[in-house]
């Protein structure tokens, strides 16, 4: 298999602008099947914008290829009917719905088109988060942070997505929490999910990604292997010094 196909998604002179004000600049970013790509970057960055133009949420100019196929400034809908799933910083479930009825909800367009494998995918899903088991019957929103994160994203992956992304997983967490968050994320990869994780805890992130992007006002200022991101001396001053020795903690 060349190096062209397995390109899951292919982002290229992506640009996102709010009115006048350009939030992204020629972006171009790659990730192949079966990889964990993070994209990290200071607040402001254009992270999310990112993640939002990718889906379709923002209007955006430039190519995004995905499974095979190019897109420009694709529907949600479109994207979705593809196989990408995403799991935003807001976590949107719906509170007053049981876990369970929460998780069957991400199966629904696989329900409409005839496909009834989806108990399967639940069973695999109780199996990652035990804990979404034992409260299958409470309304999702009595759940802890970090349970509440564990359903957006056992919801999002009911939908048997070809890629997950995530915005922030971690925002918000108790640090051992975010340790569980970024176990199971190494899991998924080692199972051979497709996975876009945009986080500001840089040092958890580079731990379980493959490759990373590094955003600085809407541009890409570096990228290249995790791991070689994670000793570079620019890197290790800007996101992993000692102004974030508490990422040291949650990443432990």
């Amino acid at each position: 298999m060349s190096t062209q196909d397995n390109k899951l998604l292919n982002v290229s002179d992506l640009h996102v602008a709010y009115g006048k004000v350009e939030a992204l600049t020629g972006i171009d970013l790659t990730l192949k099947e079966g990889q964990l790509v993070t994209v990290i970057g200071p607040n402001g960055a254009g992270k999310t914008t990112l993640l939002s133009a990718i889906m379709g949420v923002l209007p955006s100019t430039g190519t995004i290829h995905f499974n095979g196929q190019d897109f420009f400034s694709p529907e949600v809908e479109t994207l979705v009917g593809h196989g990408l799933g995403l799991v935003s910083e807001k976590r949107e479930l719906f509170s007053t719905m049981s876990v369970q009825d929460n998780l069957l909800l991400g199966a629904f367009l696989r329900y409409r088109r005839g496909d009834t494998s989806y108990d399967t995918t639940l069973a695999e899903i109780y199996s990652l988060f035990p804990r979404l088991w034992e409260r299958r019957h409470q309304q999702a929103g009595t759940l802890s942070g970090g349970e509440r994160q564990m359903l957006a994203i056992g919801r999002a992956m009911m939908g048997k997505p070809k890629l997950l992304m995530l915005d922030e997983p971690s925002l918000g967490l108790a640090p051992l929490i975010t340790r569980e968050i970024f176990r199971i994320f190494a899991d998924l990869r080692r199972q051979g999910v497709s996975i876009l994780l945009v986080e500001q805890n840089a040092r958890a992130a580079l731990k379980v990604a493959d490759y990373a992007y590094v955003l600085e006002g809407g541009q890409v200022a570096m990228h290249g292997p995790a791991a070689d991101l994670a000793n570079d001396p620019r890197i290790i001053e800007a996101y992993l010094g000692l102004a974030s020795k508490h990422q040291e903690l949650l990443s432990s």
